[in-house]
Formats: C-alpha cells, sequence, structure tokens
C-alpha cells in the first residue's frame, strides 16, 4: 500500500463524537510510552500527524485520520500508568470498551508491545480481555532496533508462549520499529489486505 494522503478528522471524548462508521478502521493502543505517536507517523510517512510526548498518557481520546481517503487509522488513549487522576483514567476505559464494543467498521485491534522487555501482566490482560470479547487483534512489537536480533526473536518467542496459555494459537505478530522503517510494509499489505475482505463482504 502506498500512503498518498494521511489527514487528520477529529478528536472524540465520548463515542457520540466519532466520525460515521462507513469507512474500513484500524486502531493502535498500547501501554503509555510504547513508541505508538512514533509507529502512527512511520506508517504515514508524516512526522507531525500524531504528537509524540515523553510524558506517558498524552493521548487523551479517540483520534480519527483518513488514510487515502479510504480507511481509518485511530489512536486509541494507553493503558497503564499514566499521571492522571484516577476517576479520569476511570472514563476513559469506559470510552475505550465503549468503542471496542460498538464500533462495526472496527476490522482489527493492533496492540503495541515494548519488544526489549518481557511479557506484560496488563500487555497480556488487555489482549485477553480483547479475545474474550471477539474483537479482531494483532500484536505489534516496538523498538527492535533498540536490541539485538536474537534478543528480539527471544522476547517474542516468550510473549507467544505467555500467550498460548490462554489462547489456542496468536494472533498475528509484527516487529516494527520506528526509526528504521522496519515492518512497515508488512502492517501496511496487511491492513490493504484485512480492508479488501470487508469491503467486497460488504
Amino acid at each position: 500500500m502506498i500512503i498518498k494522503s494521511a489527514t487528520f478528522v477529529k478528536s472524540s471524548a465520548k463515542v457520540e463524537q466519532l466520525p460515521p462508521d462507513d469507512l474500513p478502521e484500524f486502531a493502535f493502543i498500547g501501554r503509555s510510552n510504547v513508541g505508538k505517536s512514533s509507529l502512527i507517523n512511520c506508517l504515514v510517512k508524516r512526522k507531525e500527524l500524531a504528537h509524540t510526548s515523553s510524558h506517558p498518557g498524552k493521548t487523551q481520546t479517540i483520534n480519527h485520520y483518513l488514510i487515502n481517503k479510504n480507511w481509518y487509522l485511530v489512536d486509541l488513549p494507553g493503558y497503564g500508568y499514566a499521571k492522571v487522576a484516577q476517576t479520569m483514567r476511570a472514563e476513559w476505559e469506559k470510552t475505550l470498551y465503549q468503542y471496542l464494543g460498538k464500533r462495526e467498521n472496527l476490522l482489527n485491534v493492533f496492540v503495541l508491545v515494548d519488544v526489549r522487555i518481557e511479557p506484560q501482566k496488563s500487555d497480556l490482560a488487555f489482549l485477553n480481555k480483547l479475545g474474550e470479547h471477539g474483537l479482531a487483534v494483532s500484536v505489534v512489537f516496538t523498538k527492535s532496533d533498540k536490541i539485538g536480533k536474537s534478543v528480539v526473536e527471544e522476547n517474542v518467542q516468550k510473549f507467544r508462549e505467555a500467550m498460548l496459555e490462554y489462547w489456542e494459537e496468536t494472533p498475528p505478530f509484527f516487529i516494527t520499529s520506528a526509526e528504521k522503517g522496519t515492518g512497515r510494509d508488512e502492517l501496511l499489505k496487511y491492513i490493504a489486505e484485512v480492508s479488501k475482505i470487508w469491503q467486497q463482504a460488504d
């Protein structure tokens, strides 16, 4: 897939504010500071489409971007640590699960995981919850350029084994680096293939 255009559409604090659900939609989410904004910018080759920050919890709304005028890329608030009040965090979570549960054009949730560290309970618990709700998910390992290839492979295998304690089979895995562009083509190809299936079935 060649990215010809990428346009910010809107930020929604509530599901009632979301844009029309007439186009295929792909959501990106992960723990705070997992490199989500950097990966989104890498995918569309725009340095400032999604704003990066050194402060966890910066994304506080559901942000829609229209890509090639025919699908939405959705930047979701992170889960896990964030310097916000507990009540606000609970409100984000409520809105998040309303979005995930009701958005019929949502074709895949890409859950971003830092490949440099051991499998985290928060990542596994979130993936399990999505799986229990029957949502299509993929695991996107980020920051693969920060460690050696053998360590990447070892950590991916550890994550796969941890998932298989609850899953019959693991969902698609992607290994990425926003800095190097690793995995970009594979992700975009996957999005194109899933979009095509959805449009043919529509």
